[in-house]
C-alpha cells in the first residue's frame, strides 16, 4: 500500500506541520509506504528535531503527482481545491478560509474526487463548511502528552509560538508589555520566556522585542529543540498567549489561532494557560477550571496575579490543566484517522 502526503508549508515547522507528520506516522504504522512531497530531503531531519518523531521509513520525493498511482493521498489545502488522483483522497484544512469564492463549479467538480474533508477544530470547520458548501469532520491535532511531564515548578511564565509578523501574528510584543507591568506590580521574582521559530524577515521584530525587554527578566529563545521546549513546559507555572489580540475574528478568522497545540502541550506539563479569547482556544480552555481566557491586558494581569498569590489555586488549576490535555493524546488521533481510512 502506498500513501502520498502534501503540505506546502512543511519548513515552517508549526502546528499544521506537526499534524501532517502525525498523519504520516499513522499511515506508516498501518503498513503504508509513505512519500512526502518536498524538494529538499533535508526537511526530514528538521521535522524530526522539531517534533521529536522518527521518520526513518518516510520517503521525501519531489512530486507525488497529486496522488496519481497511490492508494491514499493526504493534501493540506492552501485555500484551493486540487484535483486529486489517488484511490482515496483526504483534504485537510488548517485555516478558516473566508470569501475566496469556494463554491465555484470547478471546485465542486474537484470535490467529487475527495473522499473526506477534515479540519483541525470546530472553529476552522465552521468557516470551511460555509465557504465551500461541504460537511467536514473535525479531528483535533494530536499532542505527545505522554512525553511531556510536569517538573518542579518555578516562578516562570512561558509563551511558545513563531516569531511572526505575517498572517497570524503571535503578538509577543503584547506579552512583553504585560509582563513588565506584572513585574513592576511587585512580582519581581518571576521570569518570562518567549520561545519559537524564527521566520525569514522577522529579525527586526525580534530585535525590538529584545530591546523592549531590557531591564526585566525576559528571555527570548529562537528555534528551540523539542527537548528544550519540554523542559520549559515542565518548569513553567503559567503559559501566556496573545495570538489574535485585538483581531475581529468574524471579519479576519485567519488571523486568530485556529486550534492551539502549544496550549495543550503546556497544559500537559501542568502549566496553567492564560489565553486570549479568540478562535480555537475557546475549545481548549474552560474558564476558571483549567485556565483563563482573557479579553484585555487588565484581565490578563488580574488573573495572573490571582494565580501567583494563591498556592492552592495554582495546584488545582495545574492538575485540571494536566487532566484536560489527555483529550488530545496521540492514541485518540490515531484511532480517528484509522476510522476514516
Amino acid at each position: 500500500m502506498r500513501a502520498a502526503i502534501y503540505n506546502p508549508y512543511l519548513d515552517t515547522l508549526g502546528g499544521g506541520e506537526r499534524y501532517t507528520v502525525s498523519f504520516t506516522r499513522v499511515l506508516k504504522d498501518a503498513g503504508y509506504r509513505v512519500d512526502v512531497e518536498w524538494k529538499d530531503v533535508g526537511i526530514k531531519e528538521k521535522l524530526e528535531n522539531r517534533f521529536g518523531m522518527e521518520l526513518d521509513d518516510i520517503n521525501i520525493v519531489p512530486d507525488i503527482k497529486r496522488g496519481d498511482g497511490y492508494d491514499i493521498c493526504f493534501w493540506l489545502s492552501d485555500g484551493s481545491i486540487p484535483l486529486l488522483r489517488a484511490r482515496k483522497n483526504i483534504l485537510h484544512f488548517q485555516n478558516p478560509f473566508k470569501n475566496i469564492n469556494g463554491k465555484t463549479l470547478l471546485n465542486r467538480m474537484k470535490l467529487y474526487r475527495v473522499n473526506k474533508i477534515i479540519c483541525n477544530s470546530y472553529f476552522t470547520k465552521s468557516y470551511v463548511d460555509y465557504e465551500f458548501g461541504v460537511k467536514s469532520e473535525v479531528i483535533y491535532p494530536p499532542v505527545e502528552i505522554e512525553t511531556i511531564k510536569p517538573k518542579k515548578k518555578e516562578n516562570l511564565i512561558i509563551s511558545v509560538g513563531r516569531f511572526s509578523q505575517l498572517m497570524q501574528a503571535k503578538r509577543q510584543d503584547v506579552l512583553v508589555s504585560a509582563f513588565k507591568k506584572f513585574y513592576d506590580a511587585g512580582f519581581n521574582n518571576w521570569q518570562l520566556i518567549l520561545a519559537g521559530g524564527v521566520e525569514v524577515g522577522v529579525n527586526d521584530y525580534v530585535d525590538r522585542l529584545e530591546e523592549n525587554s531590557k531591564g526585566y527578566p525576559i528571555k527570548i529563545i529562537k528555534s528551540p529543540s523539542w527537548k528544550m521546549l519540554k523542559d520549559l513546559y515542565g518548569k513553567a507555572k503559567m503559559f501566556w498567549s496573545a495570538s489574535g489580540y485585538k483581531v475581529d475574528e468574524k471579519k479576519e478568522p485567519e488571523k486568530v489561532e485556529h486550534f492551539g497545540i502549544t496550549v495543550v502541550e503546556a497544559m500537559a506539563a501542568g502549566a496553567i494557560p492564560l489565553i486570549y479569547l479568540a478562535g480555537g482556544h475557546k475549545e481548549i480552555v474552560s474558564e476558571g477550571e483549567n485556565g483563563y481566557l482573557w479579553i484585555n491586558i487588565k484581565t490578563l494581569l488580574q488573573e495572573t496575579q490571582a494565580i501567583a498569590k494563591n498556592k492552592q489555586f495554582q495546584i488545582k488549576l495545574s492538575k485540571n490543566a494536566h487532566i484536560s490535555s489527555k483529550v488530545y493524546e496521540y492514541e485518540r488521533y490515531e484511532a480517528q484517522v484509522l476510522e476514516i481510512l
